[in-house]
């Protein structure tokens, strides 16, 4: 299985996608699914939610 490449690579989180993640999270939605959604890494999605208090749904 090929990696996935991110075209967002160490770039700055904007409003828009901070509104967009908090949106996605609120909705129950995996971090999968929302890093897909945002085209960011999972790692990246994980570690500004929680730097930002936002919690994010376990996927089981």
């Amino acid at each position: 299985m090929a990696k996935e490449r991110f075209e967002r690579h160490k770039q700055l989180w904007n409003g828009e996608e901070a509104g967009q993640l908090r949106t996605l999270a609120g909705k129950g939605k995996g971090l999968k699914e929302i890093a897909r959604a945002l085209n960011r890494s999972e790692e990246s999605t994980k570690d500004f939610a929680k730097k930002n208090n936002i919690t994010i749904a376990k996927k089981r």
